[in-house]
């Protein structure tokens, strides 16, 4: 291995290329600098396109199959309501730092998701978004908790309940977390000895969220010269001027490779995916509830009369009710691939209000993964290609919402993300194509001059 390599991983979730490449870029100059000083290009993400279980796609190799992480929430068994938050815990293959502290290099993990509860390393690490407070155990070693807390008082983890109509709460929220978020990157980066740094940065994904209708011009709901437009491009150039000041006190030579786990685009409306099934005899409820937007609760279904439900969120998780595997499952197992084709079909042909189909792309697991441990769904659901939400919530007239059951958001997840990769040692540059997220496991390990493990996914990026 190199003995004098030093990485540092910049992440910013949800950074499309759009806005990094084109039109921010002459308003970035730190980023612009990366680029002019390195390669780039889009970076595919998984399926989904999702922080979990995305971000750790890219520090294993694996895809999110091989790590039984299909998303926030899994299905931890075949029971109704057997749902379980993915932690750190869930992540059972060895990411790239785990490589490299065994090889003896020091390494600093910071907010990469799920880093909660934190894990031991060769180093130093601090919990992700999903961490429930300052009073939980935050970091490895414990006594790093103490240092953040005198650099910074109470840490931020993230921007609680972001999805709201208060839009000046988000923007202090965030740059405050933001703030200091990177006092602490700072910190590690100066006062503690690492080979290698992984830092996250989840603001630009929660500015997404909040102000996209109002920043994006083809955007169903932008009204031009609204008040709001602005707050995008302002914290894109207040964390660009983050990130120079950061990298000025980076040790010299030290290879940054800066990278998205997804993009951002328009998000249309919603489809109710449970209503749906409802309306097409599928799933059966034991009775219509009172009122519209009413939260999925297992309790509510007549499962001796339900073939499938679903699962709302940026994509559709759709499972379904087995003999033999769920708790009442009515479908036989030898029926189950042709109920499954046959949902598969209803759900590419839904259309939009107006008759038109809306381009929905639906998946089985085994076809896009190697393998799919634990629980995984049977279809994952792009609705209009990621145009529409999918909505879990039953109680309404219509498969059509827009309003979003969660909270205010604009925007939905879109497939490609970023990657910038600024080698000190190399003269190569300029735009590159066809790599994807898991690229960037081997990437780093390549860097490094360790050997790629064999199962790992992807080809380093070069």
């Amino acid at each position: 291995m190199a003995s004098n390599t030093r990485v540092f991983l910049l992440g910013l979730d949800c950074a499309p290329p759009e806005l990094i490449f084109d039109r921010m870029r002459d308003r970035l100059p730190n980023l612009r600098r990366l680029m002019d000083n390195g390669i780039w290009g889009n970076l595919t993400s998984c399926i989904p396109p999702i922080t979990v279980p995305a971000w750790m796609v890219g520090m294993t190799g694996k895809d999110p199959g091989e790590l039984g992480i299909y998303g926030f929430r899994n299905r931890k068994d075949h029971s109704y309501d057997g749902l379980a938050f993915a932690t750190s815990g869930a992540v059972r293959e060895p990411k790239v730092w785990d490589y490299l502290g065994q090889a003896g290099k020091k390494v600093i993990v910071a907010a990469v998701p799920p880093s909660y509860p934190p894990r031991p390393v060769n180093g130093y690490m601090l919990g992700c978004f999903l961490t429930p407070g300052t009073q939980a155990k935050y970091t490895y070693p414990e006594s790093l908790k103490g240092e953040i807390e005198a650099l910074v008082g109470e840490y931020q983890f993230d921007v609680a309940n972001f999805r709201t109509d208060d839009k000046q709460y988000i923007v202090d929220k965030v740059y405050a977390m933001t703030e200091k978020r990177f006092k602490v990157f700072e910190y590690l980066a100066t006062q503690k000895e690492w080979d290698f740094f992984a830092a996250h940065e989840i603001g630009l994904d929660r500015m997404h969220h909040g102000f996209w209708q109002d920043y994006e011009p083809s955007h169903p709901k932008y009204r031009p010269g609204n008040p709001n437009e602005r707050f995008i491009p302002e914290y894109y150039e207040y964390v660009d001027g983050l990130i120079g000041k950061l990298l000025a006190r980076l040790p010299d030579n030290t290879i940054v490779l800066t990278m998205s786990d997804h993009g951002i685009k328009n998000m249309v409306g919603g489809i109710c995916i449970n209503e749906w099934l409802i309306q097409n005899g599928y799933l059966t409820l034991k009775e219509q509830p009172t009122a519209p937007a009413t939260k999925f609760d297992p309790a509510l279904v007549d499962w001796s009369k339900t073939i499938a439900w679903g699962d709302g969120g940026y994509y559709g998780r759709l499972f379904m009710n087995v003999q033999g595997r769920e708790p009442q499952g009515v479908i036989p197992a030898a029926d189950y691939e042709k109920v499954r084709n046959e949902i598969m079909a209803g759900l590419c042909a839904i259309t939009d209000p107006d008759g038109h189909n809306i381009g929905t792309k639906v998946y089985k697991p085994e076809q896009v993964y190697r393998v799919a441990r634990n629980v995984p769904p049977d279809l994952i659901v792009y609705f209009g290609d990621l145009d529409w939400r999918s909505v879990g919530s039953v109680g309404y007239d219509s498969i059509y919402t827009f309003e979003n059951d969660t909270g205010a958001d604009d925007a939905n997840h879109a497939e490609d993300g970023i990657f910038i990769l600024t080698d000190p040692r190399s003269s190569a540059r300029g735009r590159r194509e066809g790599y994807q997220i898991r690229d960037v496991a081997p990437t780093i390990l390549s860097l490094f001059n360790y050997p790629i493990p064999s199962d790992m996914r992807g080809r380093a990026i070069g």
